[in-house]
């Protein structure tokens, strides 16, 4: 957020968004630009207009935070450093409403704010080692919730007014417990949880989204254990469970890595590809997101993948993605993907003189046999 620039950030995100979608992702959930205000809502809209391939994003723009809590921490600010917001501000009931509906202004597809974070970094800046005497006992930056009640009962009410989804980044029980009370749609990550919040998730259809694969790479080992183990519980509870990994902690392309640790958690596989499916498309709103994807049905979006290997006998078939459409076009076939760059080359018969403005409107795109007039420079996929 802080040291690379945005044009970098724009092309890892075009790369980001090819090997999601060769990897058989045709809808992503992006819970936060990250700094970058409302630039993932732009990239959402040049995948629409075909000038990239990528999944149909759902995007949050900047998520919402209390003053002082997810801010990019420096100690050299002083008077003069400027560094790039990392959330959009709100304080009191009224001030995260106001945060919510810039939001929306923005053009946001899912509202999403911080539960609960890291907030008192600047306390014990790391590295603690450099501190003579640091906290003996407990976290010296433990996670605390950022909102009150109110707070988080706001955003929700707000965000149901502009019909969209909330998305509630909690690490810990406590603050999860309150983002379910206010009903929230989903409550991402919650590496710690108690049977209290499940019974609350359950009771309000409140989507659990624990990104197995972030916990399986950054977590300590027996935390990883611990998340596995409660995301079973939670399963058998009837808590709503929907596949995201919080990639990009991990490579784009390696989505599946989620899918396969919430088999080996215990979750039946029929149950793991419907959460990433159905409970995917819950996670971006249902029916409020505008789209109905995620299952076979007249009308809805022609997403459709194939595997090599049958998943109920290889644990590793969710990788092996042979097939990839999304809208109807075809992105991967027998493996190889298909229509990523575009050629163009001169039509046949130029009725302008070369130089002119139609020269270039009339620009084609041709794949295999097939040639369609596409305007310069937008470029259009194979059919």
């Amino acid at each position: 957020m802080r040291d690379e620039s945005v044009v970098e950030r724009v092309v890892r995100a075009t790369n980001h968004v090819r090997n999601a979608l060769l990897a058989g992702y045709t809808t992503y959930r992006d819970l936060g630009s990250e700094a970058l205000s409302s630039a993932d809502a732009n990239f959402r809209d040049c995948i629409n207009r075909d000038l990239i391939p990528g999944p149909r994003l759902f995007v949050a723009t900047d998520a919402v935070a209390s003053s002082g809590s997810y801010e990019i921490r420096s100690e050299s600010r002083w008077d003069r450093l400027v560094v790039p917001r990392a959330s959009d501000v709100g304080d009191g009931a009224q001030g995260v409403k106001s945060a919510v509906r810039r939001r929306v202004g923005a053009g946001c597809d899912i509202v999403k704010f911080y539960a609960d974070y890291r907030r008192k970094t600047m306390r014990f800046p790391a590295p603690q080692s450099t501190i003579r005497f640091p906290p003996t006992e407990g976290d010296p930056n433990p996670v605390v919730p950022l909102f009150q009640q109110d707070e988080m009962d706001a955003i929700v009410a707000e965000a149901r007014l502009a019909e969209l989804p909330v998305a509630a980044h909690a690490g810990e029980p406590k603050a999860a417990l309150m983002a379910a009370r206010a009903g929230v749609t989903s409550i991402e990550h919650m590496f710690e949880s108690t049977d209290e919040v499940f019974d609350e998730m359950r009771r309000r259809g409140c989507i659990w989204v624990p990104t197995l694969t972030t916990a399986e790479n950054l977590a300590p080992p027996e935390m990883f254990a611990r998340l596995k183990a409660r995301v079973k519980i939670a399963h058998e509870a009837g808590v709503r469970l929907a596949a995201g990994g919080d990639t990009g902690t991990f490579n784009h392309g390696l989505n599946a890595r989620e899918l396969e640790i919430m088999v080996e958690a215990g979750v039946p596989l029929e149950d793991v590809l419907e959460s990433c499916t159905v409970g995917g498309w819950e996670a971006c709103g249902g029916n409020l997101c505008g789209y109905k994807f995620g299952w076979f049905e007249k009308g809805n979006r022609a997403d459709i993948i194939a595997l090599d290997a049958d998943p109920r006998e290889d644990g590793k078939a969710l990788r092996k993605v042979s097939f990839v459409m999304k809208d109807g076009i075809i992105w991967k076939y027998d493996g190889v993907p298909v229509g990523m760059f575009a050629t163009p080359c001169w039509p046949e018969k130029a009725e302008q003189s070369p130089g002119s403005d139609s020269d270039w409107t009339e620009l084609v795109v041709t794949e295999g046999c097939e040639v369609l007039p596409v305007p310069s420079p937008v470029y259009k996929p194979r059919k």
